[in-house]
């Protein structure tokens, strides 16, 4: 179904698709409670290449490939490679492309992902590029939104924090609406989700609400999904300064929130989610972190036809 296709947004798949995708992850994860030898990957180098950086996406992208047997190749800063000669991505790409059956791929720019997947002949996975889209992230949210929640639809979920740069919102809002979900939008104005985001979820008929007071919203989600203001993305720290720490999730917010609440977070965090929600049994957010890794196995093993 995914054999040798590209993995750029979220808006390419269907639903029959994401099915495929949290069907085979649910399988990896079985297979690695189990302790199973997987071999899907054999033979096959995955390249890893984060020109921005990054912790769980890396990790995880490169512990899937070595559990199912593949080896990998990495760059893990800009700094690591000739593109701090001056040497474009077109270029990397094309000559990576000559080492790797798989091309994962972190870039600051938005657009780097599609740039790269025009320059290459085998697969390119999108793990983030800029403030576009990070769909990999999106799908690990969807299998923590279904195993948390035991479904994907008929649910009420609060986007909190900086809309605006936050790709892993991006992502995830086009899924949401997709399965027919409400979402509150909550964050300071000058950090709101993009219009043209927002329009297309409303052009699906998804009932968006944008409203400042998160004790409101909290009150009737079924899922927080927390954000946090990214430095990297203001070019004046005094802007960033005036935005920080809009919005802190702690037990007090917790305790008003509708009973059963799910906190997630894309990770890291910084101070928007009190270390003591961290006790919480709803604070789902280092779950799903681990989740990262069944979804990119399934990724993998999926664009690579080894399924």
């Amino acid at each position: 179904m995914l054999t040798g296709r590209d993995i750029l947004t979220t808006r390419q798949f269907t639903r029959e698709e994401l099915s495929a995708i949290l069907g085979t992850a649910e399988g990896f994860e079985s297979a690695l409670r189990e302790r199973k030898a997987l071999k899907n990957l054999e033979n096959l180098v995955v390249a890893s290449l984060f020109f921005e950086p990054s912790t769980r996406t890396r990790l995880s992208f490169e512990t899937a490939a070595l559990r199912l047997s593949g080896r990998v190749v990495s760059v893990s800063e800009a700094g690591g490679s000739s593109m701090a000669k001056g040497e474009s991505l077109a270029d990397t790409i094309r000559t990576v492309d000559g080492y790797a059956d798989i091309i994962v791929v972190r870039h600051p720019q938005k657009g780097a992902a599609q740039a790269a997947a025009d320059n290459a002949s085998h697969p390119v996975i999108n793990a983030g590029d800029g403030t576009g889209q990070h769909p990999t992230q999106a799908l690990l949210d969807l299998y923590t939104i279904l195993k948390e929640k035991g479904r994907l639809s008929g649910l009420t979920l609060t986007l909190l924090g900086d809309l605006k740069n936050g790709r892993t919102v991006h992502s995830l809002s086009y899924l949401m609406a997709l399965y027919g979900n409400r979402m509150i939008l909550v964050s300071p104005p000058s950090l709101a989700m993009p219009p043209e985001i927002v329009a297309e979820a409303r052009a699906a008929g998804t009932e968006v609400v944008e409203i400042p007071d998160v004790e409101a919203a909290v009150a009737e989600s079924d899922i927080i999904y927390v954000t946090r203001v990214q430095r990297e993305r203001f070019a004046d720290p005094a802007e960033y300064e005036s935005v920080k720490g809009s919005y802190v999730v702690d037990m007090r917010l917790i305790a008003r929130a509708k009973p059963g609440v799910t906190v997630m977070h894309p990770l890291p965090r910084v101070d928007e989610i009190a270390t003591e929600v961290d006790e919480y049994e709803g604070a789902a957010y280092f779950r799903q972190a681990h989740n990262g890794l069944p979804v990119r196995m399934a990724l993998l093993a999926l664009v690579s036809g080894r399924i």
